[in-house]
């Protein structure tokens, strides 16, 4: 198949299930867990980790002293890598131990962390944003397993992604506040980016685009913040190729799991909505889940 033509569209099965009213204020940070068969994510203003086992329905949570937004298992260590507020740190969750590791912006004290995950070689990326969601104080950072830290692009009012095309060629990040997605040519050996431009545009009425994944034929899955959807993407064309409406309007990250990686779990908020809003919405801040016909990737480990 060229890489020009156009994938085929996933089907959605049966309707969007909530698994978890948690009314988190900002829902985030989705990751499966294979070996524990189970999903984890963050509130990350209530600043509490979350785990849902969905064979047993089985609930757990853990408290932090500051913002919690992004993790990722390790690869050569029980436990997970997080971005907190301010920094990357490693967390386990059997023990409660907690271990800062770095701080790239000492100077940019109004910001905090948003997003990440790890690519396929092992590497946490992570954006950072202004807290207010106004100033373009954000970057984008890639941390690696020998505790290098090397900021790869600036100028976000808020950072969301993110995600990568099938070959890792190419990954995907999003200038939320602007509506807009942009890709970046990607080197995989060595982690360097370059030829930054333009690849979706959100219309009126859409959104902002949050939280993304890609699936294993190499779709994308893209929330849209203030727009009640999740929907999917042909990775050459941008092109939408089908779309998962939620009961609550701001949706804000999404993961592939589940024994065959066919489960869409999706996170969504509470935060900015009036009383009115959540009236009509008594579901915003719940975790939701809904099966496609075609699996998504298993997560890709921290290196360290």
């Amino acid at each position: 198949m060229s890489l020009n033509t156009p994938l085929s569209s996933p089907n959605i099965l049966g309707a969007v299930r909530c698994l978890w009213p948690a009314g988190a204020t900002l829902g985030e940070g989705t990751m499966w867990s294979p070996g524990e068969q189970s999903l984890y994510w963050v509130d990350i203003l209530e600043r509490t980790l979350y785990r849902y086992h969905p064979a047993t329905g089985a609930r757990a949570s853990w408290k932090f002293e500051e913002e919690i937004s992004a993790l990722a298992e390790r690869a050569n260590a029980p436990g997970l890598i997080v971005t907190l507020r301010r920094g990357f740190a490693f967390f386990d969750p059997s023990t409660e131990r907690l271990t800062r590791l770095h701080e790239p912006e000492p100077d940019r004290v109004g910001n905090r962390f948003n997003d990440g995950k790890c690519d396929a070689q092992g590497r946490f990326w992570a954006g950072t944003m202004d807290f207010g969601a106004t100033h373009p104080t954000g970057a984008m950072y890639r941390y690696e397993a020998d505790g290098s830290c090397t900021r790869l692009d600036d100028g976000y009012a808020v950072s969301n992604g993110p995600t990568w095309s099938a070959d890792g060629r190419t990954m995907y990040f999003n200038d939320t506040v602007h509506q807009q997605v942009n890709a970046f040519d990607l080197d995989p050996a060595t982690g360097a980016v370059s030829n930054k431009r333009p690849w979706l545009k959100f219309g009126p009425g859409e959104g902002y685009p949050d939280g993304m994944t890609t699936d294993a034929a190499g779709r994308l899955w893209i929330c849209h913040w203030g727009g009640s959807r999740v929907t999917c993407h042909d990775p050459v064309t941008a092109q939408e190729l089908a779309r998962v409406d939620l009961p609550t309007a701001h949706i804000t990250n999404v993961a592939f799991g589940g024994p065959d990686f066919r489960t869409l779990f999706i996170t969504s908020a509470r935060y900015e909505l009036t009383e009115a809003q959540l009236a009509e919405q008594p579901l915003a801040g719940s975790l939701f889940a809904v099966e496609i016909d075609s699996p998504g990737q298993a997560p890709h480990r921290f290196a360290g």
